[in-house]
């Protein structure tokens, strides 16, 4: 009913939501200020396991509380989020986060943002050194889309993926398998098959589910990417126009 922004020099500011993504547990709100100091985003693309980063919130009411660490990973997938469809390619850190510091900057050191800090992994519900966050990029789509939209503007390929299946004799590559596709899916019209394995969107290789996820949940209905895959021991490329979940480009 009613949401209320506090800023680290104790002004407090009535608050609007401007409009919430489940898929990615993401909300954008608005106050009313003038004068105020921002953050820069960063490529999180460019983010690189080893490198050193700044986590920033409020845990346990702790005001802007500051805590340092590395990253231990990306792409990774929890399981946390609730929806339907749900993009999860989490950048790992080490840095202390606790219950409060979702929704707080993820930092490189260059006070750049590089993530938003949103859960841990923990057999006691405090830190045990596993936090994680959701890449800048990711962000910043979903951002603009609420700004832009109200709601956000998701492309999907209408497939289902698996872990490559393994068979003896058979030639191994790094990418996702092809299990099946939904009915009047972007991928299939572009000519994707059951059984091809997806190694690269756009030139970028995808060896994980994450990772597809977060290169499709960057763009928008009727956005056109090009899919390299292997089928019968011979690359294609496929050029795919993405299509929203009820089937078109609108």
């Amino acid at each position: 009913d009613e949401l209320t922004v506090t800023l680290n020099d104790k002004r407090k500011f009535k608050a609007e939501v401007i409009g919430t993504d489940p898929s990615t547990d993401l909300a954008l709100v608005k106050i009313d200020a003038s004068g105020l100091s921002f953050v820069q985003i960063a490529n999180s693309d460019n983010a690189k396991v080893g490198d050193w980063v700044v986590a920033i919130g409020n845990p346990f009411n702790l005001a802007s509380t500051v805590t340092a660490g590395i990253v231990s990973a990306k792409g990774r997938d929890i399981h946390i989020v609730q929806d339907k469809a749900p993009i999860e390619s989490f950048i790992q850190t080490d840095a202390v986060v606790n219950p409060g510091n979702s929704g707080g900057a993820l930092l490189n050191l260059n006070g750049e943002l590089i993530g938003i800090n949103t859960a841990i992994a923990s057999p006691t519900g405090v830190y045990a050194g596993y936090a994680f966050a959701i890449p800048s990029n990711l962000v910043a789509k979903v951002v603009e889309d609420l700004r832009q939209f109200g709601i956000v503007q998701r492309g999907y390929l209408g497939i289902i993926i698996r872990d490559q299946p393994r068979e003896k004799g058979q030639k191994m590559y790094s990418g996702l398998y092809v299990d099946s596709l939904a009915e009047n899916s972007s991928a299939g019209e572009a000519g994707i098959k059951k059984g091809d394995l997806i190694t690269k969107i756009d030139g970028q290789s995808v060896n994980a589910s994450p990772e597809l996820l977060e290169i499709i949940g960057k763009h928008r209905p009727g956005d056109k990417l090009t899919l390299t895959v292997q089928r019968n021991d011979s690359e294609r490329t496929f050029e795919v126009v993405l299509k929203n979940r009820s089937g078109n480009t609108g």
